[in-house]
């Protein structure tokens, strides 16, 4: 019984560091919203990463309360392509130049860290729900 408490503490502990890593790069990323040069593209792209990195830290939320280990899989599965999406418009921000890659090394390097853990757990989530496969 010992081993089976510290096996759902470290998958708490695990579960909600996650959850502060999704929020903490969250609020980075409305931090470099605020500090976006003023112009037509700047507006939609920080819109997108806005929208899509807040998305990972709500989604990812809500996969500790999923019903079903379906809803659960499904709920990584948008975490990971909202990490990916992400990821994009930082990229994009980079090549279009207007925000240099000396500003958003660290938080590519952070978003590409979080899509390897969420799809890591995915590949997990998916494992167990079809031990077959």
């Amino acid at each position: 019984m010992a081993l089976l408490a510290r096996s759902f503490e470290s998958k708490v502990a695990f579960i909600e560091a996650v959850r502060a890593q999704t929020k903490g790069l969250a609020l980075r990323v409305i931090a470099l919203h605020r500090e976006l040069p003023v112009s037509e593209e700047s507006r939609v792209i920080g819109r997108q990463l806005l929208r899509s990195a807040t998305s990972v830290a709500a989604n990812y939320r809500a996969v500790s309360r999923a019903r079903s280990a379906a809803e659960h899989l499904a709920k990584l599965s948008i975490c990971v392509e909202e990490a990916d999406e992400t990821l994009f418009w930082l990229e994009l921000l980079v090549e279009a130049q207007l925000v240099p890659l000396h500003r958003l090394s660290s938080l590519c390097d952070d978003y590409d860290q979080i899509i390897a853990i969420l799809a890591t757990a995915r590949k997990t989530a998916k494992a167990a729900k079809n031990p077959s496969t």
